[in-house]
């Protein structure tokens, strides 16, 4: 077993000044020595135009390109360079696992993928224009998962990555939903709208209770009831890859065991039991459970394991937005891998 664990990261204040003080820190950081070994490969894969990115940003989410102009200015990268690497639009994307199950109170959610991509931040911001949220980093400035200040909660599974398009992928559309979104009607609109990089589901719950599973590709998005959701498409099914069969098994299993889950400590412990059926072992081909979290959208709770076989820790995000909690300075937890993980281990020794 390999320990790890995720820093927490809070900042209340404008974009472009949390923008810097995560560069300011990275700079300091194992993954910025990952980050900066990545960029010579990415330079090749994918061209992005700053202008585009800047517009399509401004329209959708005010106040992120700022953030990225502040992680230039920390990181003392270029703007151009900044865009390319961290600002999600025409990025490629391994293929990897993930489960989602809603009910009575709860947002539930396994992310897996690989260790080596994984960064090990959570992360509470609290922006002067947009909602608060809590959720994990992806690319810096995206979010795997997360819940806003008004209890809206997102997650994404992987379908496919064939046939991309212009478009952003899936943590930024994530953390675009949780800035600007309310309700789940809210947050059904905008992914209508966006531009969509690659193939996901997304599956969104509100402090109501509405639940629904959004199938967003490049060529359509697609609106459907559901409370579980795994890794293929039911209505865009011509986006769908040739091997289904652990997805839809996992997708049973959940929808089997939903009607026994009465609270969200049930349902992390559903998602995080190592030998459940859920629960993937499976991080040499990208889809090992790296985290799992279960948000409460009544209380503005979040709880959140690293690894499997966890007692979750309890962040309590609605009272860090009223300044009533200290929050711990990290996570603990252990995987069952010998894969790097980029922001502990250091390659270059």
């Amino acid at each position: 077993m390999k320990p790890f664990y995720s820093q927490l990261l809070a900042f209340r204040g404008r974009y472009d000044d949390f923008g810097y003080e995560q560069g300011k820190h990275l700079k300091h950081t194992l993954l910025y020595k990952h980050h900066e070994q990545r960029r010579k490969r990415s330079r090749l894969r994918y061209d992005v135009d700053v202008q585009v990115v800047k517009e399509q940003m401004d329209l959708y989410s005010m106040g992120l390109f700022d953030e990225l102009r502040g992680l230039a200015e920390g990181l003392q990268w270029s703007l151009e360079e900044v865009v390319h690497e961290y600002s999600g639009f025409q990025q490629d994307w391994e293929g990897s696992g993930c489960s989602i199950l809603t009910g009575n109170g709860y947002f539930a959610r396994n992310y897996d993928y690989h260790p080596k991509t994984y960064e090990g931040r959570l992360v509470l911001f609290q922006p002067e224009d947009g909602y608060a949220s809590i959720g994990p980093s992806q690319r810096i400035i995206g979010r795997t998962d997360g819940m806003n200040e008004h209890g809206l909660c997102i997650g994404y599974n992987f379908v496919n990555r064939i046939h991309p398009e212009d478009g952003f992928i899936c943590c930024l559309l994530t953390r675009m939903v949780l800035e600007t979104c309310k309700t789940t009607k809210e947050a059904v609109h905008l992914l209508k709208k966006l531009p969509h990089r690659h193939s996901f589901n997304y599956v969104v719950f509100d402090k109501e209770g509405t639940s629904k599973v959004i199938e967003g590709s490049p060529r359509g998005v697609t609106v459907k009831e559901g409370m579980a959701c795994t890794n293929h498409f039911t209505e865009l099914e011509k986006e769908n890859r040739r091997h289904l069969s652990d997805s839809q098994e996992r997708l049973d299993d959940l929808k089997s065991r939903q009607a026994y889950i009465f609270d969200e400590l049930e349902a992390f412990h559903l998602l995080n039991d190592s030998y459940g059926p859920i629960f993937s072992h499976g991080y040499k081909q990208w889809t090992g459970t790296i985290h799992t979290t279960c948000y409460s959208p009544g209380s503005l709770t979040l709880h959140f394991g690293l690894g499997g076989d966890t007692e979750p820790s309890v962040i309590l995000f609605g009272d860090w937005l009223n300044g009533r909690t200290v929050l711990p300075s990290k996570v603990y937890g252990e995987l069952d891998t010998d894969q790097t993980i980029p922001y502990m281990d250091d390659h270059s020794l």
